[in-house]
Formats: C-alpha cells, sequence, structure tokens
C-alpha cells in the first residue's frame, strides 16, 4: 500500500508516541477516537519496521485488515 508523506508520518507519530495519563470515562465517541488511534498506530507500526520512503510517499506491505484501517484513517 502507499501512503501520502503526511499520512505515514502521522502513523510512525502514533506509535512512538508515549502515554502516561489515566484513561477518563470511556464514551462510545471516546471509544471510537481511541479505536482510530490504534489502527493508526500499527500502520505506523508496520512503516516503521518494513516500510520504505518513496519520495512523498511510504510503501509498506500490509495485509487486508489493516489496508482498510490505512483508508478509514486517511478520511
Amino acid at each position: 500500500m502507499r501512503l501520502p508523506r503526511a499520512l505515514a508520518e502521522a502513523a510512525v507519530a502514533a506509535w512512538e508516541r508515549e502515554e502516561n495519563d489515566a484513561p477518563g470515562e470511556e464514551t462510545p465517541e471516546r471509544y471510537a477516537l481511541r479505536d482510530g488511534a490504534a489502527e493508526l498506530a500499527l500502520i505506523g507500526l508496520a512503516i516503521t519496521e518494513r516500510g520504505r520512503w518513496e519520495g512523498e510517499e511510504a510503501a509498506v506491505d500490509l495485509d487486508l485488515a489493516w489496508a482498510v484501517a490505512a483508508v478509514r484513517a486517511a478520511q
């Protein structure tokens, strides 16, 4: 899969992010936001481990489920 540089860099930053705060109240909206952030971070992991930069894009092999997550993250 190819991702625009801005999205790929955001994914890598999400993977490298450290959270030291305790989670707040779990609302449906917060759950959905946290779920999306986790998907983005996993894409960042894949880019970090086996991705390659090609100009203004990152290329990385993703299985189908991760590819769907990448499409959602881009929206």
